[in-house]
């Protein structure tokens, strides 16, 4: 049973309790067997201070509140014939506890419309900004063409919004922190709808390059403030649910964005892939200025510039160093510094910025806390992820190049073969979350492992003379275990974090996945690269070696997959936390205590 305790005075303190499971509105006083719910209680501790929490919503300036003066007289009393009963609490003024009711009634509100309206804006905006981040991935040999510069030039374009976003992504756990909801969101999508304008008037690489690097800048801050306010907004009991519509935006995105680019490319302009989303980025941003609400707490802590700096070392370096990978184990005879000077700088800086993170995080000062860790949960969670994404990026890279260059089929053609996986994997996601919900994460994670396990080790057997449709038969078998994979991921995870740590939790698990995306694009082109090269030496054609580094790469990967089948035996549902210490919402001088 929740006891809320709410001051108006040096002396008066006005009570009401709420019992576990009840709805916000339902506020109980007097003896336990009253209540509807027989939920054991305690006494109330006058005597012990407790902590101030942000749950419900009382204001006491409320004309329906009752004054200080008027609650002096009526503050409860404990019942001396029942003081040794742990089971009672009793007001000795039946008209008091009445009155007590009505009140916190009056001040309390219904929520649940207006965070179901935050929620589905803060997807469909996550949607835009991952659907402009795919729909580029065709467009490079236009791009090449119709700006006059060459392929390593054209492809800075996708490198440089990988690297801005594995730089901002670490700060939104604190950027989250310091801001509310509603300014965030204005911030990201105003960032978001500048850099697409900007690179649909670009007249050249360098405009372009600029206005890609504000969009990733806008694209980093949404994934984050999108998961921290479903964890901190839905309750434990459905965030697999609302995890699985989350996995939409992140399945249907990506399989849509190369089809649309393809069809774009095929009869306009690439400046019309900017002009496409850009109307739609508007109108969630007006939309939101309008009716996205503020839903988080926030709290005054000083930024660490020193963290900021390496930080930005450390995962950008990483991430730059991973991307030249596979260009160095592809010329031999090229000068490798600037990969080996990347990834040097890219290590030191995350172990420096590491301890620094420890050493902040006992003052509740640190950029990215990193006592989620101390969840053994979390930590195995992020640990298949980071395999699964991996192993899915390396994917996301390869197929394109092996139905382009080895099957000679069209742009087009590529992202029609991979657009019924990505719609599939959407679909099954919102069942998936609530089988999650009923069950937990073991007996979705271990099918799907399997699932993802086989596909690979099918495109491990590719050939130059494969059947298309056997792709995207492959490619649908992948996504449905994938969807069996990720919502049960993200939500375990997340739902393992404590709820004060939800926003460095949401920015831990975006720069995991950028590094993971960087580093299995790097291992899967370097292993086709090298394999190819190895190939060609034989006196193999280049399409036979090309296929033959391929399935090289997919057998790798295919590898990586096994040991998420281990893993997935030992991740555990997260314990749901005691109705007593969940959070609800509050306003006004408002103090909670529990007591069972």
């Amino acid at each position: 049973m929740l006891c809320f305790y709410l001051e108006h005075g040096r002396d008066s303190i006005y009570t009401t309790c709420r019992y576990a499971g009840m709805p916000p509105q339902a506020h109980v006083t007097g003896k336990t067997g009253d209540s509807p719910v027989n939920a054991p209680t305690t006494l109330i501790d006058w005597t012990t201070p407790v902590p101030r929490s942000p749950s419900c919503d009382h204001d006491k300036n409320s004309a329906a509140d009752p004054t200080p003066a008027d609650r002096t007289s009526d503050i409860p009393k404990l019942d001396p014939t029942v003081a040794n009963d742990p089971g009672t609490f009793t007001a000795t003024n039946p008209a008091t506890a009445a009155a007590e009711d009505a009140a916190v009634r009056a001040h309390q509100q219904d929520h649940s419309g207006r965070n179901n309206r935050v929620i589905w804006l803060l997807i469909l905006a996550t949607f835009v900004v991952f659907l402009n981040e795919t729909i580029m991935s065709v467009a490079i040999p236009r791009l090449v063409t119709d700006l006059h510069i060459d392929l390593s030039a054209a492809q800075w374009l996708t490198a440089a919004f990988m690297l801005t976003m594995a730089v901002i992504i670490p700060v939104t756990g604190f950027l989250l922190q310091r801001l509310p909801t509603r300014p965030v969101f204005i911030l990201a999508m105003s960032l978001f709808s500048v850099g697409t304008l900007l690179a649909a008037l670009a007249p050249g690489f360098e405009v372009l390059l600029t206005a890609r690097i504000v969009q990733a800048s806008g694209t980093a801050i949404m994934m984050p403030l999108m998961m921290m306010t479903i964890m901190t907004l839905v309750a434990p009991a459905h965030r697999g649910q609302m995890m699985g519509r989350v996995s939409i935006v992140i399945s249907v995105a990506p399989a849509i964005g190369p089809t649309l680019g393809g069809l774009i490319l095929t009869q306009l302009s690439w400046r019309f892939m900017f002009w496409l989303v850009f109307p739609i980025a508007i109108i969630m941003l007006l939309a939101g200025m309008k009716w996205v609400a503020n839903v988080s707490e926030t709290r005054s802590t000083p930024l660490d510039p020193l963290s900021v700096v390496l930080s930005a070392l450390g995962f950008g370096g990483l991430v730059y160093g991973l991307s030249l990978i596979g260009e160095s184990v592809g010329d031999s005879s090229g000068d490798r510094t600037p990969m080996i000077v990347s990834l040097t700088i890219g290590v030191i800086s995350i172990l420096i910025f590491v301890l620094r993170q420890i050493r902040l995080q006992r003052h509740d000062r640190a950029l990215l806390d990193l006592r989620t860790f101390r969840s053994r949960n979390f930590s195995l969670s992020v640990g298949l992820m980071v395999l699964m994404m991996v192993a899915l990026f390396g994917t996301v890279i390869l197929l394109p190049i092996y139905i382009q260059n080895v099957l000679g089929l069209s742009a087009l053609d590529s992202g029609l073969l991979t657009l019924p996986g990505g719609l599939a994997m959407g679909l099954l996601s919102p069942i998936v979350g609530r089988l999650f919900d009923q069950f937990g994460p073991r007996r979705l994670l271990l099918p799907g492992s399997i699932v993802v396990s086989a596909a690979l080790w099918y495109f491990a057997t590719l050939t130059e003379n494969t059947s298309p449709w056997l792709i995207l038969v492959a490619h649908l078998i992948l996504s449905l275990g994938l969807a069996l994979i990720l919502t049960p991921l993200f939500t375990s995870a997340l739902g393992s974090v404590e709820p004060r740590l939800y926003s460095h939790g949401s920015a831990i698990v975006g720069a995991l996945d950028q590094l993971a995306g960087a580093a299995g694009t790097a291992l899967f082109i370097a292993v086709v690269t090298a394999r190819s090269a190895e190939i060609v030496k034989t006196g193999s054609t280049v399409l036979a070696a090309e296929a033959g580094g391929i399935r090289a790469a997919f057998t790798v990967g295919a590898i990586i997959s096994l040991a998420a089948i281990i893993g997935s035996f030992l991740v555990r549902k997260p314990a749901e936390p005691d109705a007593d210490s969940a959070p609800v919402r509050t306003g006004g001088n408002v103090r909670t205590g529990c007591c069972r």
